[in-house]
């Protein structure tokens, strides 16, 4: 009987071990589980400023001991804006303002969007190295992004047909530069959309009668040379076709701590010191 004893306290100190072992394991697992960041929209701020931020906020996380995973899809800023809206993102990137039809679908479903501007961007103009132009007029631009002029002989006075590059229709920076440049007037028939601003500067670094707009992260490309616009160039406070760059959110909604955590850290001193680097402008 003793020895029965015995045995049914060893069994019942065993269980008991396991039980806070597990205890003490569901605990330390929920305290390290990864935080997860859903980013989605505009390919001018998620094709390389975002992700540098991100990775730079998961490098200090990591040093304090917390995991940080991001999921950043750059597939035009109307996809991050309707992302916000249908709350599959916890940050909207936008190269624009949302559109009133946005704002209004928003209201209707609950969600307040509000804009947080976290860098500053230029359109720059951009056309083959080996282009004679050294640089453009605003009125030259919209000739030549509505189809008014179709040759590049009353331009730079080098005959060839103007080959046109802009984004797609789902792009904030589409949708400014028509209203910056085109003074909201239709593309010309004949421009070729592209899915981001690596694809419209690879095109016309290989095409010497090319011509397209990028983000100032693109200006570098090999092959490409800049056009300033009426004297300006795109990186000056002053150029024609600057615009802010957003974070959408819903603003009827607490932002996760980890996701103000890392807005934050987007407008501080060192986010601010990345945005730089990848050649936006600073908010600071």
């Amino acid at each position: 009987m003793n020895q029965l004893h015995t045995m049914k306290s060893i069994k019942n100190y065993i269980n008991g071990r396991f039980a806070i072992a597990a205890l003490v394991f569901s605990i330390f697992s929920f305290a390290n589980a990864a935080e997860k960041v859903v980013i989605k929209g505009s390919d001018t701020l998620g094709a390389k400023m975002v992700p540098q931020l991100a990775e730079e906020f998961k490098a200090i996380k990591a040093k304090q001991g917390v995991e940080v995973i991001f999921e950043v899809a750059a597939e035009g800023s109307s996809t991050g804006v309707a992302a916000v809206i249908q709350g599959t993102a916890d940050l909207g990137m936008s190269s624009r303002d949302a559109k009133s039809s946005e704002v209004s679908k928003a209201m209707l479903g609950g969600v307040k969007l509000k804009p947080i501007v976290v860098a500053k961007d230029g359109i720059a103009l951009i056309v083959q190295k080996g282009n004679p132009l050294d640089e453009i007029s605003k009125r030259e631009v919209e000739k030549i992004f509505t189809g008014d002029v179709e040759s590049w002989t009353s331009i730079n006075g080098k005959p060839g047909s103007v080959s046109i590059y802009t984004r797609n229709t789902s792009s904030g920076t589409y949708a400014v530069f028509q209203q910056m440049a085109l003074r909201k007037r239709d593309y010309a028939t004949s421009s070729q959309k592209m899915a981001g601003n690596e694809q419209i500067a690879s095109e016309v670094a290989k095409n010497p009668n090319g011509i397209g707009y990028v983000g100032l992260a693109y200006i570098r490309t090999p092959g490409v040379k800049v056009l300033p616009v009426d004297g300006i160039d795109p990186d000056n406070p002053d150029y024609p076709f600057a615009r802010p760059l957003y974070f959408y959110i819903d603003a009827n909604k607490e932002m996760r701590p980890i996701v103000k955590e890392f807005v934050d850290f987007c407008l501080g001193a060192k986010g601010q010191g990345i945005v730089e680097s990848v050649h936006f402008i600073s908010i600071l």
